[in-house]
């Protein structure tokens, strides 16, 4: 059941009853339907309307409408579990009323006017479906003394028509309506009806049956409402007030304004008097100063108590802070600059010099140069950000560093235009105003990360930023005026470049940053990783020391990264159980080498030596690149009776499985070469499978793997352990060149490898590998797959194969 909008139900509490209060007795069935009221509460002699939109309630309607006497019994229902809701069980007692008037309306809601009888006590209830019904006992009033009465109600009217005067939500005819009424309980309910109270006090009128004690209960409940409406009455006046002061003040100061206008006198207070000579100090450039005048003469006329005001003065303020012509002064020593890059970092020559370089330059041309834009490519864990930390030590400039990663919203880099409310400049002019100077050495770590979406697309935002010819002219959105970026010193990093769009990548002079050899790691591992592990974990000098065996041990068998991350966690933990030790009391020195390292660091995770073990039928070892640098990967070929069906397991992507149906094809083409019977491919399925499943795996760089696995499990010639290879093939059998193989060869000298194969065209690329990992490994340049067979696969068949073969009839 709802009810009317509120101002029916409002106008219809407030009609005045009988003046005599007397309501004829009307004879009530003992049986009667039911509906609920929600919150809303009716009295005796209350007219009341109804809208029934719940099909319950429509039926009990009509059930009552039917009768000779149209009497229906309304309950308010008690609060549900959700707050504020009152859609919870009847209460026990309530208010039988007639039906005064009713219409259905075309939907089916039923529209009726209810008119109190009688209080009501549900006895039972005979039926709860379609509709409510039940048994009820009709509740006679109390009537105690009449002296007591009579000056209770003196005073509840007395008290009732006081609300009314100072009330402005009340009807001031109510005042005049209540001295209509003489009977005392058609006086509490009519006052209890028309009060400003909650749903469960008027029910706690309702159901007091005591005259006497009900028009006590309702005397209270006006002494309550007359104390919170003087409260509110005061309060309103004091606002009042306040506002009046606060227009007075304005009018005064708009009066003001103007005779200062036509004394020819500036409205400048203190504090725009101080902004104007930031401003002036600033040393703004031309647009940036036109810019600065004409907001500054605009703020002049606005009032201060306007949004608009704050909005001109937090825009001054920015171009006040900002360093427009304020910068450090480079560090142009070479020498210096070669120490600082040498003592933070082992290896990465190439960036070095590609510094070494840019600090030359400066210095013959007396540093007037615009600043490069390097992007640092390379696994986790290679030192990129902190190469970024080292070079601004170098150049002797502030250092920014901004995450790029997940970033999707394009006002990140240029900001939002001052008319959104809240508005400020992108981050890049942020951290430009943080760091006091126009030309820091600027981060933008995991620029290959960036996201897109309906907010923009952050990628195009960074190339004006990142573009030489450009920046020197950047607009942020807020600012609305060029800023000078062509002096900052950019640096983004990424893991790999596939992601970073090609417009970007193109404004960007890529370094990349190999994955480090095990030599490396030794020597970054005892000059920084391990004395700032035991730095940090407080272990006390000399107590520990890690051997060279040691840490070459862990870096093969607990880890497997072409960076250093996991290598100084592994330290770490090393060291954190040593000061353990030391916190328990023991004092003696510990020498920590690869025969106790499973004490700290448990069993092995990794086997370093993959090429251990017996050569096997079908399985090829490939090389793959990898966000986390090169990675060996294993190709598995099996073949079984069929009708000649090709099976691809291992999550492969699209391009990897066009490669593995490439590998067939060269198979059967070249059958006979290979002493493979030609009715082998009809009689057998082949099932190629590359474990590590749930990891997705595409890339071509995976063809000659792929053919020399399926040669093998078909001639069952076994493939050596110890060689990896990797790139892609055509149906001709040649073998193209792939990209990464500097990766690839390290991950193949990690992985224990002896012998790689790559394709002759990729010979150049062998250069960037350091002598170190060369003279570790025997490289063969092949141009054909027939040259990897000859190179990976014995020649003939596995020994006790051959026997099984000789055996058969």
């Amino acid at each position: 059941m709802s009810q009317e909008t509120q101002a029916e139900q409002d106008e219809a509490q407030r009609a005045q009853p009988n003046p005599q209060g007397e309501n004829p007795q009307i004879r009530l069935p003992d049986v009667i339907p039911f509906i609920g009221s929600g919150s809303t509460v009716m009295y005796p002699q209350q007219l009341m309307p109804v809208l029934a939109t719940e099909e319950k309630d429509v039926k009990a309607i009509d059930d009552a409408a039917a009768a000779d006497v149209k009497v229906l019994g309304l309950f308010s229902q008690k609060p549900s579990p959700e707050e504020g809701r009152y859609e919870g069980e009847l209460h026990d007692l309530g208010t039988a009323a007639t039906i005064v008037r009713m219409a259905k309306a075309p939907d089916g809601t039923v529209h009726a006017i209810l008119q109190g009888v009688a209080r009501v006590r549900i006895c039972e209830v005979e039926q709860s479906k379609p509709w409510i019904r039940g048994r009820v006992e009709r509740l006679e009033d109390i009537v105690g003394a009449s002296l007591e009465t009579e000056a209770m109600m003196r005073s509840a009217v007395a008290a009732f028509q006081n609300v009314v005067e100072i009330s402005e939500a009340l009807p001031k005819e109510l005042g005049a309506a209540v001295n209509n009424i003489s009977e005392p309980s058609a006086l509490a309910d009519f006052i209890a009806a028309n009060l400003h109270i909650t749903p469960e006090q008027r029910q706690q009128v309702l159901e007091e049956l005591d005259v006497s004690k009900r028009l006590r209960l309702v005397i209270d409940m006006l002494r309550h409402e007359q104390e919170v409406m003087e409260v509110e009455s005061k309060i309103q006046s004091e606002v009042k007030g306040e506002l009046d002061k606060r227009q007075r003040e304005f009018i005064l100061r708009e009066q003001l304004k103007a005779i200062q206008k036509e004394l020819g006198e500036g409205d400048i207070t203190p504090e725009l008097s101080e902004l104007k000579k930031r401003l002036d100090e600033a040393d703004l450039p031309e647009a940036a100063g036109k810019e600065a005048d004409r907001e500054m003469q605009r703020l002049l006329t606005i009032p201060s108590i306007s949004p608009e005001y704050q909005v001109a003065r937090t825009y001054l303020e920015w171009l006040a802070d900002l360093p427009w012509k304020i910068n450090t002064e480079d560090n142009l020593d070479i020498d210096r600059a070669e120490k600082i890059l040498n003592e933070d970092h082992y290896g990465l020559e190439k960036v070095k010099q590609r510094i070494l370089d840019f600090l030359a330059v400066r210095q013959l041309r007396a540093g007037e140069t615009r600043g490069p834009i390097l992007c640092f490519v390379g696994p986790p864990g290679t030192g990129k950000t902190s190469l970024g930390q080292s070079i601004s030590r170098a150049l002797g400039r502030n250092f920014i560093r901004m995450s790029l990663g997940g970033m999707r919203d394009e006002a990140e880099i240029r900001g939002h235009r001052r008319t959104y409310v809240g508005a400020l400049p992108g981050r890049v002019i942020q951290e430009i105003r943080r760091c006091g100077s126009n030309n820091p050495l600027f981060m933008l770590d995991e620029v290959d990360k960036l996201g897109v979406d309906f907010r923009g697309d952050p990628a195009s935002a960074l190339l004006e930023v990142l573009d030489p010819a450009q920046n020197h002219t950047f607009s942020d959105h807020y600012l609305d005026v060029p800023f000078d970026l062509s002096k900052v010193f950019f640096i983004t990093t990424a893991n790999l470049t596939d992601p970073i769009p090609p417009p970007l990548r193109d404004r960007m002079e890529v370094i990349e940053l190999p994955g480090y050899t095990e030599h490396e790691k030794l020597e970054i591992a005892r000059r920084y990783l391990l004395p700032r592990q035991v730095t940090e974990n407080g272990i006390p000098e000399k107590m520990l020391t890690v051997t060279d065996d040691a840490i070459l041990e862990i870096a093969r068998s607990y880890t497997r990264e072409a960076g250093v991350r996991n290598l100084e966690r592994e330290l770490g933990a090393i060291c954190r159980g040593v000061a353990r030790r030391v916190a328990k009391g023991e004092t003696e020195s510990l020498t920590v080498g690869d025969e106790n390292l499973e004490d700290f660091l448990g069993p092995p995770r990794f086997r370093w030596e993959l090429a251990e073990g017996k050569d096997e039928v079908g399985v090829a070892t490939g090389l793959a690149a990898t966000m986390t640098g090169g990675d060996v990967l294993f190709v598995e070929v099996s073949t079984v009776p069929g009708k000649g069906r090709l099976i691809l397991t291992g999550k492969l992507g699209e391009v990897m499985q066009e490669s593995a149906q490439a590998a067939l094809t060269y198979a059967r083409s070249r059958a006979p070469a290979l002493d493979i019977q030609p009715s082998f491919f009809d009689k057998h399925d082949i099932h190629i499978h590359v474990p590590a499943g749930a990891i997705p795996k595409d890339g071509p760089s995976a063809g000659v793997t792929i053919a020399t696995a399926l040669v093998s499990a078909i001639t069952r010639r076994p493939v050596r352990r110890d060689v990896a290879m990797t790139g892609e093939i055509t149906l001709r059998g040649k073998v193209l060149p792939v990209g990464s193989v500097r990766d690839k060869v390290l991950a193949a000298h990690r992985a224990g490898i002896k012998r790689v194969i790559v394709p002759d065209e990729n010979e150049n690329d062998l250069a960037e590998v350091s002598e170190e990992v060369r003279r570790e490994l025997e490289f063969v340049l092949v141009s054909h797959v027939d040259e990897v067979l000859k190179a990976a696969l014995h020649p003939g068949r596995r020994r006790e194969e051959t026997k099984l073969v000789a055996a058969a009839p």
